[in-house]
């Protein structure tokens, strides 16, 4: 009762023990690294608090001592806030010196012949994990690769059981490090142990390999395999975590189903925030909400995306720090879902702050030839552009243009590099260069970019997808403002507020830009019935949106009771087959 009278009130016994402990670190290090793991961690994280990261450094270098740390698994998220601390203030590659003392380990375990344990391959699983979760995918990766050595010295089931959840974890770095030529080589590694399991007599849970297939091929623009594979995995039983729900979700996104899409990502925000127990300040969360937020801005509620990606954005930020894949990653999302949000006002410091502290973590971290840097440099030329259009003075114009051409340029290539000339990554590299050499009043090369785009999205997605829109109404812009071809610009500026409509409604924002250009092509052939037509419809479409997105705070539009997971699957399993009953 007497210290509830001071100013100062006194922390508890613990602490005070866990904070003598950390003050007289030289002295007491081989004590603290004999403490039960939980009472270690505490140790360092004073360590973290006190800034004495070279220290840590030192700790975290050590390949049995982390190991020991990475136990005091219900503090993961504090060691990455410790982890990456060290790595942005100390010269110690500390993913770099774990990776490669794991490996060695593995090498000699090899070469002695040695018998492999199980506690070996759980530390490589844990510790290629905890890398891959923090970002360092080229160490989780040679985690792995060591690992597998390990699962392959016996012939035994046991081991064959290890090797394919190895694939597994391998394929799912590989995913995130973009590396999806070498992920195709794990899928087929996975399912080669996993057959002689099978021909064994035993059972084998395919779950989670599909899971990451559905990844790898969405990642690819292979839109029309990821639905089957989604339905394979649910037809499995097999509920994880939020992630599947995240992966099936996009998967409907892109195919444009978004009442599938909104019932699976909505049930994924909830996943990760309360029945996973991961709270809405945990990394995992931050990765469903990355995906809500693409959801959000591909069914038009721009408004709301760009609120969401801040929330993503800010968690990763608190718990990776600054300079970190995650972030930069959240980072690029954000800019560019502000620079469609600006997009009307002109206003684009947001989006360009974000995206050039995107490319600039990218950059500190990985090769400048790297997949990850095409998106963010797009995403920067798309803002130089709209600068260099609103820009007065025409040397600053002609300068920002060239960047974004460059920018551009680059895109390109590492997409053709990545995916080949017929996939739709490449084919939005194509219309976004064509959108440029319009600006740079380059007409025959922007309009050979914008067919180029066209033609492969139509091949790969059809007549009336949203993709193929975008590239004819942009088109349509270049035969209206340009080349004066207004017959043509007609018909495609009504193709594109056809599939518009049908995609997304009659308040859909793409439709604005198609409107106003349709106005200004009938007063150019002096057509002023249709001036006045069109006027009326903008209007009307002006009310419609007002209307429209007055809407509440999205993540408080995520049902907070929602249907059980079972539910859920049983729900996406029966629109699966009436689907296929309609396409048949």
């Amino acid at each position: 009762m007497a210290a509830l009278g001071l100013d100062w009130v006194p922390g508890s016994l613990y602490s005070a023990a866990v904070s003598a402990v950390a003050d007289n670190f030289g002295r007491l290090r081989a004590d603290a690294r004999s403490l039960p793991e939980n009472v270690q961690f505490d140790v360092y994280y004073e360590l973290y608090r006190q800034g004495r990261l070279c220290h840590l450094g030192g700790e975290f270098c050590e390949l049995d001592v982390f190991a020991k740390v990475l136990r005091a698994s219900d503090k993961r998220h504090l060691l990455h806030h410790c982890f990456q601390a060290v790595m942005d203030h100390v010269s110690m590659n500390v993913p770099s010196v774990l990776a490669s003392s794991f490996s060695r380990r593995c090498s000699y375990i090899a070469e002695s012949g040695a018998r492999v344990t199980e506690k070996a391959i759980q530390l490589g699983f844990v510790l290629g994990g905890f890398l891959c979760d923090a970002g360092w995918y080229g160490d989780a990766e040679k985690v792995f690769l060591s690992c597998l050595q390990l699962c392959t010295l016996q012939d035994e089931a046991v081991h064959w059981y290890r090797a394919a959840e190895c694939c597994v974890r391998l394929l799912h770095v590989r995913n995130g490090n973009c590396r999806y030529h070498l992920g195709e080589d794990a899928v087929k590694l996975a399912q080669t142990y996993m057959s002689k399991l099978a021909k064994c007599g035993h059972v084998v849970n395919r779950a989670a390999l599909y899971g990451e297939l559905c990844d790898l091929l969405f990642s690819k623009s292979h839109y029309d395999e990821v639905s089957p594979t989604c339905r394979i995995l649910f037809l499995l039983f097999y509920f994880p975590q939020s992630v599947t729900f995240c992966v099936f979700s996009q998967a409907c996104v892109v195919k444009r189903e978004f009442q599938k899409a909104e019932q699976l990502i909505k049930h994924a925000v909830f996943l990760a925030r309360c029945v996973a127990h991961f709270g809405n300040k945990h990394p995992k969360y931050s990765d469903a909400l990355l995906d809500y937020g693409f959801y959000l801005l591909n069914v038009d509620n721009i408004c709301q995306s760009v609120a969401i990606y801040q929330v993503a954005l800010d968690i990763r930020q608190t718990v990776f720090g600054g300079k970190n894949i995650h972030v930069a990653i959240a980072h690029e999302d954000l800019a560019y879902s502000s620079y469609v949000h600006q997009y009307s006002a002109g206003k684009f410091d947001v989006a360009l702050f974000h995206a050039e502290r995107a490319i600039d973590i990218i950059t500190s971290i990985l090769p400048e030839d790297h997949l990850l840097l095409a998106s963010s440099k797009r995403v920067k030329a798309l803002i130089l552009e709209e600068i260099a259009i609103d820009c007065q003075n025409k040397e600053t114009e002609g300068r920002l243009l060239q960047e974004a051409h460059d920018l551009h340029l680059s895109s390109l290539q590492l997409a053709k590099k990545a995916f080949g000339e017929f996939n739709v990554q490449t084919a939005k590299h194509y219309g976004n260069l064509g959108r440029l050499y319009q600006s740079m009043r380059k007409f025959k090369e922007a309009e050979e970019m914008h067919v180029k785009a066209i033609h492969i999205k139509e091949e790969l997605l059809g007549q009336e997808d949203y993709e193929v829109a975008l590239s004819v109404g942009h088109l349509a812009s270049l035969y209206n403002y340009d080349m004066k071809q207004y017959e043509d610009a007609e018909q495609l500026y009504l193709r594109s507020i056809a599939i518009g409509k049908k995609l997304f409604g009659e308040g859909y924002s793409g439709l604005e830009y198609d409107y106003r250009g349709l106005i200004k092509l009938y007063d150019s052939v002096r057509n002023y019935h249709k001036v006045f037509e069109y006027h009326n419809i903008l209007t009307n479409w002006n009310q419609l949106r007002d209307r429209q997105f007055a809407v509440a705070d999205a993540l408080e539009d995520v049902n907070t009771t929602p249907l059980a997971t079972e539910e859920v699957v049983q729900s996406f399993l029966l629109s699966q087959r009436h689907q296929g009953r309609l396409s048949s």
